[in-house]
């Protein structure tokens, strides 16, 4: 039986070496690709991979936000990061929306197939230097649950804006009219206690909604 695997990245040149990568091993497709977090959910539901091998750093829904929808939609659905960004907290919040894969780009060629391979089998793949930040932060952590500040659609809408969209552009974007848009922002200013654009696109970078 097959593996069906979407790949999602907004570089042609990265979905053209991952899937030089994976299609190489026995058995493995590439059923799709997706340059945009919205588009990988889409695609998610369209066609139904057992993988999903993706980027964080997306236009329109950051990656972090769209594993939310993806594992929402189809809890069955493996999930690998594989990623530029390196840091303790990146990786928390990565294995906080449900993916259990983190993956380097510079370490792609020796781990890229491990990893897969292990998500296939519906076991975690950490590289040791991730499991062992990882474990020292359950400990020192505990049961601590830390509450969402903004609601999902707000976060869409705050990337949005933060990727320099107006509202109007917002708006059509999300299917939605230009005065929920508005309404929107101005909740989440108020929420964050925020009083201009450049705030909000600073809180946007803080909490990994976009990357710098």
């Amino acid at each position: 039986m097959s593996l069906r695997i979407l790949v999602v990245d907004d570089h042609a040149v990265v979905r053209r070496g991952v899937r030089t990568l994976l299609e190489g091993h026995e058995g493995w497709m590439v059923c799709g690709e997706a340059t945009t977090g919205r588009d990988a959910v889409k695609q998610n539901r369209h066609l139904r991979p057992d993988v999903i091998v993706m980027d964080l750093s997306l236009p329109e829904l950051n990656g972090l936000d769209a594993i939310r929808q993806i594992l929402k939609d189809r809890p069955g659905t493996e999930v690998l990061v594989l990623t530029m960004h390196h840091s303790e907290e990146l990786a928390r919040e990565v294995l906080q929306t449900g993916a259990r894969g983190y993956v380097m780009k510079s370490d792609a060629d020796e781990n890229l197939i491990r990893a897969v391979d292990r998500l296939r089998q519906h076991q975690p793949f950490l590289t040791s230097t991730v499991a062992g930040f990882v474990l020292d932060d359950y400990v020192r952590r505990g049961d601590a649950v830390q509450a969402d500040v903004v609601t999902s659609r707000e976060r869409e809408i705050i990337q949005l804006i933060a990727e320099g969209e107006s509202n109007k552009e917002a708006a059509s974007t999300l299917g939605v009219s230009v005065k929920t848009i508005e309404a929107h922002r101005g909740n989440i200013m108020r929420k964050l206690r925020l009083r201009t654009a450049s705030d909000l696109v600073r809180y946007a970078i803080r909490t990994h909604i976009v990357q710098p």
